[in-house]
C-alpha cells in the first residue's frame, strides 16, 4: 500500500473534521457572548458539555427495529459472516458487528453503534446487486465508521447545530421584542451581531454537511486499509451509482438526479471518492476469505425476495 498517500489523505480528513467541529463550537460560543457576555460563554460551555454527556443515543437494536430489520443468520449468508468477522479482527474490534437484513429493493447499507456494541444492516437490493468482493468493500467501509466512532462525532455535530439554531432563534426574538426601545433610546445596534444571529444556523448546518463528507472519505480510506483492495470498493461505488437511476426514470424524470451543489451534499461525489481510492495504488490481500473457502450462497438462493403490499413498501 502507498502509505504516504494514505497518510496524507487521512491527515487531511482529520484536520477537516477538527476545523469543522471548531467552527461549529465557535458559532455557539460567539452567540453566547452576544446574548449574555462572558457569563453566557461559561454557561453555554457547561450546558453543551452536560448535553453531550446526557445526550440519549438509541441502541443499535432499537434502530434496526425501526427499519423492520431482522438478524441475518450464518446459514443464510455464511460468506458474509466470515468476511465480517475477518474485517472486524483487522479493525481491532473485540466483537464483530451484528448483521441485519432489511427486505427492501433499495440498494443500501449502514452501520450504527460504537466499537463495543454495533450493528450493520444490508438491504436485499444490495445483496442481489453486488458480488462478494464488492460486498467486502462495503462492509469494510461500514466497519470503519464503527471503529472511527463516527456516530458519536456526528451526534456532537448535530447537537452543536441544534443548539446554535435555538440560540439564534432566541436572540432574534429578543432583538425583535426590544427593537422599539432601541429605536426610541437611540442605542446603536451591532448589525454584524444581527447578521450572525440570522446566518449562524445555516453556517452551522453547512459545517455539519461538510463534516459528514469528511467522515465518508475517511471511512473509504480505512476500508482500503482493512482489505487492501480499492478496486472492490470502487466497483461497488460504480454499481451503487448506476442503481440510483433506472431506465424508467431516465425516460420520465430525466432531471431527477442532476448534480446538487457540493456544499449541500451529505456524501462526497462518487467520482471524487473513486479518484481518492485509486490514488492509493494498493493490491488486494490474499488472506481475505474468498467464495469457495467461506461457503458463500447467492442471495437469491438464501434469502426470500421482498414482496410489495398496498402501502407501497417492501417486506
Amino acid at each position: 500500500m502507498n502509505l504516504e498517500v494514505w497518510q496524507r489523505h487521512a491527515l487531511s480528513n482529520q484536520l477537516h473534521t477538527v476545523l469543522l467541529l471548531a467552527a461549529m463550537g465557535g458559532f455557539l460560543i460567539l452567540l453566547g457572548w452576544l446574548l449574555w457576555g462572558k457569563e453566557g460563554i461559561s454557561w453555554l460551555l457547561f450546558s453543551g458539555f452536560l448535553l453531550m454527556m446526557l445526550n440519549p443515543v438509541a441502541t443499535p437494536g432499537l434502530i434496526m427495529r425501526m427499519y423492520h430489520a431482522r438478524p441475518l443468520s450464518v446459514s443464510e449468508a455464511p460468506g458474509l459472516h466470515v468476511n465480517l468477522g475477518e474485517l472486524a479482527r483487522r479493525a481491532g474490534l473485540r466483537h464483530p458487528p451484528r448483521l441485519y437484513y432489511i427486505p427492501s429493493r433499495m440498494v443500501n447499507a449502514f452501520a450504527v453503534g460504537n466499537a463495543a456494541n454495533s450493528s450493520i444492516a444490508v438491504t436485499d437490493g444490495l445483496l442481489r446487486l453486488l458480488d462478494e468482493r464488492e460486498l467486502i468493500g462495503v462492509l469494510a467501509h461500514e466497519i470503519s465508521h464503527v471503529r472511527n466512532n463516527d456516530l458519536w462525532v456526528m451526534g456532537i455535530a448535530d447537537m452543536f447545530s441544534r443548539l446554535t439554531s435555538v440560540l439564534s432563534l432566541f436572540g432574534q426574538l429578543l432583538l425583535f421584542v426590544n427593537l422599539p426601545l432601541l429605536l426610541v433610546s437611540g442605542a446603536v445596534i451591532n448589525w454584524y451581531a444581527v447578521l450572525l444571529l440570522i446566518f449562524a444556523p445555516s453556517l452551522s448546518a453547512l459545517a455539519q454537511l461538510g463534516l459528514s463528507r469528511s467522515r465518508e472519505y475517511h471511512a473509504d480510506l480505512n476500508a482500503v486499509l482493512l482489505t487492501g483492495d480499492p478496486e472492490g470498493l470502487v466497483s461497488a461505488l460504480h454499481k451503487l451509482e448506476s442503481a440510483e437511476v433506472s431506465a424508467f426514470e431516465q425516460i420520465l424524470w430525466p432531471g431527477r438526479h442532476l448534480p446538487e451543489p457540493s456544499l449541500l451534499r451529505t456524501h462526497p461525489t462518487t467520482e471524487e471518492r473513486i479518484y481518492r481510492l485509486m490514488s492509493l495504488e494498493t493490491r488486494r490481500l490474499d488472506s481475505m476469505p474468498v467464495s469457495n473457502s467461506s461457503g458463500w450462497k447467492a442471495p437469491s438462493a438464501a434469502l426470500p425476495a421482498p414482496r410489495r403490499h398496498l402501502g407501497g413498501l417492501w417486506f
